[in-house]
């Protein structure tokens, strides 16, 4: 049975209000090679949380204890974690055989072997010891949930959780909606996996459920190409879409036992019997060259791009997830390097069908595509969008790189502002970013390398991305930024061309730009000093320093309207901003601006790092310039012809490659 609406409430997890608390206890069932990884991440994310790993044995139990201690050794090593942080994560774990024991906990995740009879004579005895109100889960990679959890008293409080490897660091989670679940279940958990630094999914209950079916089909399909290709070779051409080739990394039995269950799906599904004649495969570290006759690696292209845009086509028609979710999912649960839809849009729709038509003649029986495949390629790929008293609120969700905007991402924010500016039902509208970390870390920096010495492509770029601004400039109805967390470079740019901006009390905003030669091209140069001119030295500071603008400074010059402590605070302090502004939008001064001069020092530094002189002089003639500038318009010409003077300057081709090659620039002096 498909279930209508895939997300009970908001698509944004963040969005979501709880209908309880973070538990204060909490299981994870079997302790092999998933669950103390679960378990893990649950530590880390809520070291105050008392929680139980169940298994009927001890020796497991003590080697997840092991792994535990390895694991908080190695996180204050690389920093992640502190030294003073280890006691408490490491603590408060009960190793257990004894089931009773979990009696008082509200959630209860079982991640036992991925055998069905096994699993529900487990969730049995779960049900009989915790409270009626206890939520139980399975993180199963492939079994349906209704085959899981019908036989329970109460299935209503039931769901699959399925987690990915590492389970303790990766954000991808899929959340099954199947029939019987309540759906506020589903809507406290999609937002609890959010709390502990998830990015969770809702899926329909089908066989591997939207993400899995793209890992586990692919790795099904490689033991089939064995015949032609060797393991390494398949590895090799794999890594040029994912982080890692799947030989390395599939577990053979689990892969043919969920590629059998899906020939309910068609018998094209059903896997090679090498999958349970070889432990473990013959593979190089990721990374590894490998010679590949040109020929064979065409064709490994065309059998794994036909094998898993057979999946997406899938997933699509068949309703089972969302396409913005497989598309976002394939990237931070898979380690693809680009989304699965967003391959094929660089590709192109005649070479994805090209490749389709030729993966059907070897392998017939795969899904196709039921519509045009360009129609599965028209949607917003790196934002949610969603409705809440009358307002749309749109998120970032690029959270694998702090939420930077593409040119894409620009394109979509317009896009949906365009739409609800149409729409009478939409009073406004509030950008916002997904998690608790970032509203926007700036532009993607290497959308610039393109730009090196051609003045054209330099103010193109500038004024590209500036196009989502320039109609938010005139727009009829209220927007609103609501800062999650940093603000950096264009997403700086972003919040202050918004109408009001209310913000969490630990955000920042912040124009690094100079620190990589660079300027801030979408009007920042101009914007900030034509509506909060008295506010122009620390301005100056922020363009030509780097300096931080903490949300206290900025709620003192006027920028920030509301801080609050809590997202669900700031989405509704924002709500209140739309309402407020509704038919009085406060509009940039169209005059000059009255600054004090922009002056350029001898010897420029942002902190202890050197800064180049020739670009800060470029800047600064820019700023002076424009600030002079009878007109808006004029103005934001000013600046949109400097961003293509910077990107001829040998300073900026050295500041971007630094920063792609992570070392210090070295400036002319």
């Amino acid at each position: 049975m498909t279930v209508k609406n895939l997300y009970p409430s908001f698509q944004n997890p963040y969005l979501i209000k709880p209908i309880r608390p973070i538990p204060k206890e909490m299981a994870v069932v079997g302790s092999g090679t998933i669950g103390p990884d679960i378990a893990y991440g649950f530590r880390t994310a809520f070291p105050e949380m008392k929680l139980y790993l169940v298994d009927v044995a001890e020796e497991p139990l003590k080697k997840a204890q092991v792994r535990f201690e390895g694991y908080a050794k190695k996180g204050v090593e690389r920093k992640t974690i502190r030294p003073e942080q280890v006691e408490k994560i490491l603590g408060n774990i009960v190793y257990t055989t004894d089931y009773s024991q979990l009696k008082n906990c509200e959630l209860v995740i079982e991640a036992a072997t991925e055998n069905l009879e096994l699993k529900k004579k487990i969730l049995t005895q779960v049900e009989s010891i915790v409270s009626k109100d206890a939520i139980i889960t399975s993180n199963t990679s492939g079994i349906l949930a209704h085959q899981i959890f019908s036989h329970l008293s109460h299935p209503e409080r039931t769901t699959n959780t399925h987690f990915f490897e590492p389970a303790w660091r990766s954000m991808g989670v899929e959340v099954v909606n199947w029939e019987r679940v309540d759906k506020e279940v589903v809507d406290w958990l999609l937002w609890y996996f959010a709390q502990a630094g998830k990015a969770p999914i809702a899926t329909q209950d089908a066989f591997s459920f939207v993400l899995n079916r793209l890992f586990e089909t692919w790795g099904s399909e490689t033991a089939w190409m064995l015949q032609r290709a060797t393991s390494k070779e398949i590895d090799r051409i794999s890594e040029e879409f994912l982080g890692a080739g799947p030989f390395g990394i599939m577990t053979n039995p689990l892969t043919y036992s969920s590629m059998m269950r899906r020939t309910a799906e068609g018998a094209a599904y059903a896997p090679s019997k090498l999958l349970l004649s070889v432990d473990k495969w013959s593979y190089n570290k990721p990374g590894t060259k490998v010679d590949v006759d040109p020929e064979t690696a065409e064709w490994i292209r065309m059998r794994f791009l036909g094998c898993v845009f057979s999946q997406a086509f899938y997933v699509a028609d068949k309703n089972i997830g969302k396409s913005s979710d497989m598309n976002f999912g394939s990237m931070v649960a898979l380690g693809y390097k680009k989304g699965i839809f967003e391959l094929m849009a660089v590709m192109g729709a005649e070479k994805v069908a090209d490749i389709i038509k030729k993966f059907d003649a070897e392998r017939p029986g795969f899904p196709k595509p039921e519509k045009p495949i360009q129609e599965y390629l028209v949607f917003p790929r790196d934002i949610l969008v969603d409705q809440k008293d009358g307002v749309t609120i749109i998120t970032q969700r690029r959270p694998q790189a702090a939420n930077a905007l593409s040119d894409a991402t620009c394109n979509e924010i317009l896009a949906e502002l365009k739409k609800g500016e149409a729409d009478p039902s939409v009073k406004g509208f509030v950008i916002t970013g997904y998690g608790p970390k970032a509203f926007c870390a700036g532009a993607d920096i290497g959308g610039f390398v393109a730009t090196f010495g051609n003045h054209e492509k330099g103010q193109a770029l500038s004024r590209g991305n500036s196009k989502v601004l320039e109609y938010i400039d005139k727009m009829g109805k209220p927007v609103v930024a609501a800062l999650n967390g940093l603000a950096m470079g264009g997403g700086t740019e972003l919040a202050t061309r918004c109408h009001s901006m209310v913000a969490m009390e630990k955000a920042f905003m912040q124009l690094p730009e100079i620190t990589l030669g660079m300027i801030p091209g979408m009007g920042g140069v101009v914007i900030p000093y034509r509506k909060w001119p008295k506010a122009a030295a620390k301005f100056h500071a922020m363009i030509g320093k780097s300096e931080r603008l903490t949300v206290q400074e900025a709620a003192e010059i006027g920028i920030v309207k509301k801080i609050v402590k809590s997202f669900p605070e700031l989405i509704d302090a924002a709500i209140d901003e739309v309402n407020k502004l509704h038919g009085n939008i406060p509009r940039i001064p169209d005059g000059p601006a009255d600054i004090p001069e922009f002056v350029v020092p001898d010897a420029p530094m942002a902190g202890d790092l050197p800064l180049s002189k020739a670009i800060l002089g470029i800047i600064g003639g820019i700023i002076n310039k424009a600030a002079k500038a009878k007109t808006l318009a004029e103005a934001l010409e000013i600046a949109y012809l400097g961003a293509g003077d910077i990107s001829c300057a040998p300073d900026c081709k050295e500041g971007v490659n630094a920063f792609l090659q992570k070392r210090k620039p070295e400036f002319a002096k």
